[in-house]
């Protein structure tokens, strides 16, 4: 008999403080402006103002951020940063930065801002300096990234390591994945690395079929060393090596881990003299600048390890001390709040005209939907209004041949992001001068269309201009510059959690399918009729009929 499915259950009440909100004299502005600038195109408010590409535009230690594209006025951004004020901001990032236990729901601090602090810097949680903590792993690291550089770090049969295989899941795979395939160019150190995250086969299967097993080292990363996937993974990787070198003891010279269980580490064969530890106040998907960076390091060394946290630190500052006004986080914090509660928008895209920056998106996919993705506030009430933007995209000029006809021409227009590299690390200028005119070309039709010529042309043909975009622009790609994006990024999405009440730093709709992934599984490998729902439980029953028997 098919489990009974619970009844619907009553929406939570509207909190005061999401109810605030909405009723607040600066959310009324904000919602008339926007009626006022129905009628109002970006053609227009460049004409009225011919410098205005130079008026909004930003500078900060080489990044540059111009939001002129946006449909906004200098009145729009006086009342997003007053609802800024208003709501706290200010307080929040001070209550951030200072170890406040602003992850309500977990009752801890969220500091992943510490892990890129300077040795002099003071972070006291619960009465306790985290600095010189924070420093020991990244000198612990530092230390074994140089001996496995060098070769002094050895296989069980003597041998080098040469290729480094990450074993992760969410922020402990999408942080280092994303950030080696940005910056392998400059892994100049003969060691190669590889990321395996899915719990699917397919995944580690082939990443393990080309390796040597004596010159490959694992890095498996989880916190409690219980992800499922993970450690399904890294137990399937352990178990290759094993068959391969027919020696137990070759684990421990194969295997290190990211861990704060020793216990359970060294239960896996690892040294726990190998184990590279991180704390309760980091969040997976804030992650990368922590020791589960050691896959990075390793690769391209603790130089360039120190330039990426060294970019987000640079970052930090600018983010705590700059006014609102010319905050790059705060304005691209509130310009996604215009475009998601008063535009309409429902998603953001993302799209980088640096092939090396493939993976960005979906690293903000995660970033993003997972610490706003929320409908309660931190107190557990309704939200009352709508929160975060499906965040997607793809390189340019590859998304120009897929999805831009939708962005140039579709129903719901989309908000964007370009991030274009001024200097590429190669010599092929044709290609990059290509590259950067398509990008220009982009920003500039979505936001004009084909205004010479719109009443001449036929619909299918017309091109409405009038949608927004940033235009994010780095001088060079290096992981100087990765650390800045990637915590303007991280910013950006603590001013709008922040904006909206919402808890960015936790993530409690990944434990619920985790949760019944694992009754299920339980389940799937017995002979007994499932108790689930009839849908859920016929298709259980067609997995054992025809996937796990017809494979006997």
């Amino acid at each position: 008999m098919s489990a009974a499915l619970p009844h619907s259950r009553p929406p939570r009440e509207v909190s005061p403080a999401a109810a605030a909100l909405t009723d607040s004299p600066v959310w009324r502005d904000l919602s008339a402006h926007r009626a006022e600038l129905a009628t109002t195109s970006l053609a227009r408010l460049f004409e009225i103002n011919p410098r205005r590409g130079i008026d909004m535009s930003i500078e900060r230690d080489g990044m540059v951020l111009d939001y002129s594209k946006n449909l906004v006025t200098d009145q729009t951004i006086r009342l997003l940063t007053r609802l800024a004020t208003d709501r706290g901001l200010g307080e929040g990032i001070a209550a951030m930065f200072a170890g406040d236990r602003v992850n309500t729901t977990e009752d801890r601090a969220a500091l992943h801002t510490a892990l890129r602090a300077d040795a002099s810097a003071s972070v006291p949680v619960d009465g306790e300096n985290v600095i010189p903590a924070v420093h020991a792993v990244l000198n612990r690291m530092s230390d074994f990234a140089d001996r496995v550089r060098s070769g002094e770090w050895r296989g069980a049969t003597g041998r080098a390591v040469r290729t480094v295989v990450n074993i992760g899941i969410g922020g402990s795979d999408l942080g280092p994945a994303m950030a080696y395939h940005a910056l392998r160019e400059r892994a100049r150190s003969g060691i190669d690395a590889r990321y395996v995250s899915n719990i699917d086969g397919h995944d580690i299967i082939p990443v393990l079929r080309d390796l040597d097993p004596e010159t490959t080292l694992f890095v498996v990363c989880s916190k409690t060393f219980t992800t499922v996937e993970t450690l399904t993974n890294a137990r399937t990787a352990r178990r290759w090596l094993l068959d391969r070198l027919g020696d137990p003891d070759a684990v421990g010279r194969h295997f290190v881990a990211v861990s704060t269980d020793a216990e359970k580490v060294s239960a896996f064969g690892i040294d726990p003299a190998n184990m590279f530890e991180f704390w309760d106040w980091v969040g997976g998907r804030y992650s990368v600048w922590s020791a589960i960076g050691l896959s990075l390091m390793i690769v391209l060394g603790p130089d360039a390890f120190e330039d990426l946290l060294a970019g987000a630190r640079t970052v930090d500052d600018h983010f705590r001390t700059a006014p609102f006004e010319q905050n790059l986080p705060v304005l691209l914090g509130l310009l996604g709040i215009w475009h998601r509660n008063f535009q309409g928008a429902q998603s953001h895209a993302v799209l980088p005209y640096d092939q090396r920056l493939a993976l960005l998106p979906a690293y903000l996919q995660q970033l993003d939907m997972e610490s706003n993705g929320k409908s309660v506030d931190r107190d557990g009430h309704r939200i009352a209004v709508d929160t975060a933007p499906i965040i997607w995209g793809a390189p340019g000029t590859n998304g120009q041949h897929a999805f831009f006809q939708m962005l140039h021409q579709g129903t719901t227009p989309t908000p964007c992001d370009f991030i274009g590299v001024l200097t590429p690390s190669h010599s092929r200028w044709e290609h990059h001068d290509l590259l950067m005119s398509n990008l220009f070309a982009q920003t500039r039709a979505l936001a004009f269309g084909d205004l010479d010529e719109f009443d001449q042309r036929p619909a299918h043909r017309s091109f409405p201009g009038n949608r927004s975009s940033n235009t994010i622009l780095l001088p060079r790609l290096t992981p100087f510059t990765l650390g800045q994006l990637v915590a303007l990024y991280e910013h950006k999405i603590f001013v709008q959690g922040w904006i909206w009440g919402v808890n960015p730093f936790d993530q409690w709709g990944v434990e619920l399918g985790k949760t019944l992934a694992d009754r299920i599984h339980g389940e799937l490998r017995s002979d007994q009729p499932p108790g689930f729902d009839s849908s859920t439980s016929q298709l259980m029953q067609r997995y054992r009929r025809v996937g796990r028997l017809g494979h006997r």
